[in-house]
């Protein structure tokens, strides 16, 4: 569509006091998904975009998690964009302060302020299959786009337990995503919820200050030591002064991880020597028998995502600090109850419960051409061609969506493969001309799934003996992705128009009483 045509759009759009704002692609989210987005679409020509971000500032999950420790646990110079290197990383593994200030300098450094809307949530989307455009509504009004990029991530949206009695609770609650930085936990008596990421690096950035730590574990991690140090000036200078060696140090660290996908996708077995070096690291900080058997996992390590941390294990030996090897059951008043019967009294409750991956929120925003949600087209589990496009919903890309997780490296690698294939899916349009729209094929996305769940079916993730936040509720890992980055990359480095339907405006004869039908008309790709 040209500059021209959209601007009619825009004037149709104000007939009947109906002003909106048309854009040629909304991006939803400002994380590393959504800037990363805007940069690629900068860099492909295209400006007319924005970037709605329901927040008051960038940064996605590294705004939202600003709880006690928290640190990304990549490498910083792998956890980066590689198109915007930073030789100042101040540790080998950074602090969500660190990584927030990055994103902050991407949106700056990219010029991509004039593009951002902040304190603007979408509500609601709908395919318009007359105009071939998306209808957003949002918090701060309505507006069209040809193409919807979806980068919310699966990381946004806290999931709270439903525990009975837990709105009678008297004291504190919040999720870890949601960080209380008013509430003073000096002297207080705290339930930690959860033994994942965000619990082990909570825990021991509480524990000294806490009257009594409570922490309620379903399932013990594998935890392995943080090889975490500063980086010298020295490095620092050498990184500023000869970029390359910025490139050759993200490369290492990119291919160590590469050569480790084998024993995680295809020889999980492999993995017992690195169990081994796991349990003497609980043994080293451990000493009491009988926790240190509460804190020994009985599946195979890499079934749940191995962390990483030096103070976890012996910040769970202080005698102010109680693990309980059971879940959270029952609240009654300020006593909090396990599974196993153990009662507790408290002030406060921090739940470290993670988030909406498998059921992402977002997905009962979006709907398609036919009136049926996003959600509802995934109500037997989450699937899209190359983690990208969903079917039954034309010009809609998501970024990390389904089976693009991973379980040992950097998902920003993921997620510029993703945008390379958004940059291609652009041009594609551009080529088809004006009016057009893609649709994939749901045969296109069955063959995808089908190939991805055939290859999950002997990794660690799928026979590891764990329940894991990667399995949906049917038990269908669709968050992992079974390969390495390097063949996602391959896999996303263009877009196949055979595994799309171009979609075109509907005819109407010009004496046609009826109103416009809402269904399009399909046109096979070449056509």
């Amino acid at each position: 569509m040209t500059e021209d045509e959209r601007q009619q759009e825009r004037e149709q759009g104000r007939e009947g006091g109906r002003a909106h704002e048309h854009v040629r692609v909304a991006v939803i989210g400002s994380g590393f998904g959504g800037l990363g987005a805007a940069v690629r679409l900068r860099r492909e020509g295209i400006t007319d975009f924005v970037v709605l971000e329901r927040a008051d500032a960038v940064g996605g999950t590294w705004r939202d998690n600003s709880y006690p420790g928290c640190a990304c646990d990549v490498p910083s110079h792998l956890y980066s964009f590689s198109f915007a290197p930073n030789p100042d990383w101040p540790r080998t593994f950074s602090g969500q302060e660190r990584i927030r200030e990055y994103l902050e300098h991407v949106a700056d450094t990219f010029r991509l302020r004039s593009h951002i809307r902040l304190n603007t949530e979408v509500e609601l989307m709908r395919w318009d299959a007359d105009r071939l455009w998306w209808e957003i509504e949002t918090s701060n009004g309505t507006l069209t786009a040809d193409v919807v990029v979806s980068a919310t991530g699966p990381l946004s949206d806290p999931k709270l337990p439903d525990i009975p009695g837990l709105d009678t609770f008297e004291g504190k609650v919040f999720h870890s995503a949601r960080w209380d930085h008013d509430y003073d936990l000096r002297g207080k008596r705290v339930a930690m919820i959860g033994t994942g990421a965000s619990a082990i690096q909570i825990v021991p950035a509480i524990q000294p200050e806490v009257g009594k730590l409570t922490l309620f574990q379903r399932t013990p991690p594998w935890v392995m030591p943080r090889m975490d140090r500063a980086i010298s000036k020295a490095e620092r200078w050498l990184h500023r002064q000869l970029p390359f060696t910025t490139q050759a140090r993200r490369g290492i660290l990119w291919g160590i991880r590469e050569l480790q996908v084998q024993a995680f996708t295809k020889r999980p077995n492999e993995l017992g020597a690195v169990e081994q070096l796991a349990k003497r690291n609980i043994a080293r900080a451990i000493k009491d028998p009988a926790l240190r058997a509460k804190l020994t996992p009985s599946y195979r390590i890499g079934c749940k995502r191995i962390l990483l941390s030096n103070t976890y294990y012996p910040a769970l030996a202080q005698p102010n600090v109680d693990v309980v090897a059971s879940g959270l059951s029952e609240v009654r008043g300020n006593t909090v109850v396990a599974a196993d019967g153990t009662e507790t009294e408290v002030d406060a409750i921090i739940f470290g419960t993670g988030f909406h991956v498998t059921d992402m929120p977002i997905a009962n925003r979006v709907v398609g051409p036919d009136g049926v949600t996003m959600m509802e087209t995934w109500k037997d589990g989450m699937k899209s061609l190359r983690g990208a496009t969903a079917a039954g919903f034309p010009n809609f890309m998501t970024v990390i969506g389904p089976n693009t997780g991973l379980g040992n490296s950097s998902m920003i690698l993921m997620i510029e493969s993703q945008l390379n294939y958004l940059a291609d899916y652009m041009r594609q349009l551009d080529v088809l001309g004006d009016r057009a729209a893609l649709a994939v094929r749901t045969s296109a996305v069955n063959a995808w799934n089908d190939k991805v769940q055939e290859r999950m079916k002997r990794t660690v993730w799928n026979t590891g003996g764990c329940n894991s936040w990667y399995l949906d509720e049917n038990g269908v890992n669709t968050t992992i992705w079974p390969g390495t980055t390097s063949e996602f990359r391959s896999a996303t480095r263009r877009v196949d128009l055979a595994e799309y339907e171009v979609v075109r405006p509907p005819k109407v004869s010009a004496d046609a009483a009826a109103p416009k039908s809402r269904k399009s008309k399909k046109v096979e790709a070449g056509a």
